[in-house]
């Protein structure tokens, strides 16, 4: 089973994906794809470490998730748009290399066994219009992942000012 979760930011996405997974498996994976960019982002990784007690399976992984065994698992990945930026930066925003790697990762992680996946993303491009033109090219390939993944998923749920709501 594949679940997508998207919303703007602080919608409630993370917290509606771990309760999700904890009502899937007593021992879910947590899947962080974020890099330390600076003290505020880690606070950010703080804050999200305290919402998991000792029942998650904590794992790290800034790119290639397919490096991870996921099989007979439930995982929650958080978030694809951290996980995109990655991707973003050291192809020095080459937008059509960037989301052919990312497809390639998704791919060999969806072919794996017995996975239930409960993946995390942004609608970034619900918010204010990028001011640079890098930004604007993350944002339509934010855009891009999110309808690749939407196609792929079993379920979407659109979070909205904390409520889920279910798209598909």
């Amino acid at each position: 089973m594949f679940y997508l979760i998207t919303g703007g930011e602080r919608s409630g996405k993370s917290g509606y994906g771990q309760d999700l997974a904890m009502s899937l498996s007593k021992n879910p994976m947590y899947v962080a794809t974020a890099r330390n960019w600076d003290g505020d982002f880690q606070k950010r990784i703080d804050r999200h470490q305290k919402d998991r007690d000792e029942n998650w399976i904590n794992i790290e992984k800034e790119k290639h998730l397919s490096e991870i065994d996921f099989s007979g698992k439930v995982a929650l990945i958080d978030c694809v748009t951290l996980w995109l930026t990655n991707f973003f930066v050291d192809t020095k925003n080459d937008v059509e290399l960037c989301l052919e790697q990312a497809k390639k990762e998704i791919e060999l992680v969806l072919q794996q066994e017995d996975i239930t996946l409960i993946v995390i993303t942004n609608e970034i491009g619900m918010g204010v219009h990028a001011a640079t033109h890098v930004g604007r090219k993350f944002t339509e390939l934010q855009g891009w992942i999110n309808q690749y993944l939407a196609k792929k998923a079993d379920k979407v749920v659109l979070m909205v000012s904390g409520i889920p709501v279910p798209i598909k």
